[in-house]
């Protein structure tokens, strides 16, 4: 399966980037191809309606790597109870053409507890893009947001965040891999 993840924080070491970074360790473990957009290293312009932003390498390679994808994973930090604007920039570039019945995993970081308002936040806007919601979502925060801190080959990660982070991707995979056998 191919699978894009869209890291959508505006900072270089950003805890939900490593996040999405060890997802698509696992995914490729699992023997499936993943595409990492990382909004911080290939940012796209801001959305206009007025503007079609014709030829822009980013965001042509944001859109095809979307319109290519089986399944999507979208990881934000969250801000002031929300997703990052650069994820919602992203977001608001592509139509339902791009989600329509593809399995999509939310993913949240925060320096609190945990991120629950943006990963809501991300449901409700994949139900407009017609996508279908993993039924399982993923938040890291506080402490638990250390073991991210290194490079995904090299983090410590706890066994217990290791042990939900493997079962959510899980989750997503099979959902991903039954809605692919049905279009």
């Amino acid at each position: 399966m191919k699978i894009t993840i869209v890291a959508g924080s505006n900072q270089k070491l950003a805890t939900s980037t490593k996040l999405g970074q060890y997802i698509q360790h696992l995914i490729q473990q699992e023997g499936h191809q993943v595409k990492l957009i990382d909004l911080y290293q290939s940012p796209l312009p801001f959305y206009s309606p007025d503007d079609a932003h014709g030829g822009h390498e980013a965001l042509e390679a944001y859109k095809h790597a979307l319109h290519e994808a089986e399944g999507i994973v979208l990881a934000t930090p969250e801000y002031h109870s929300g997703i990052s604007g650069v994820l919602k920039n992203a977001l608001d570039h592509i139509s339902q053409d791009y989600f329509h019945n593809k399995a999509v995993l939310s993913v949240s970081s925060a320096g609190g507890a945990i991120a629950v308002s943006s990963l809501t936040q991300l449901q409700t806007i994949v139900r407009n893009l017609h996508g279908i919601n993993c039924p399982e979502w993923l938040s890291i925060g506080g402490d638990q947001r250390k073991s991210f801190q290194a490079d995904v080959a090299h983090s410590d990660i706890h066994p217990d965040v290791d042990k939900r982070v493997r079962r959510v991707v899980s989750s997503f995979l099979d959902l991903t891999k039954q809605l692919s056998a049905n279009s």
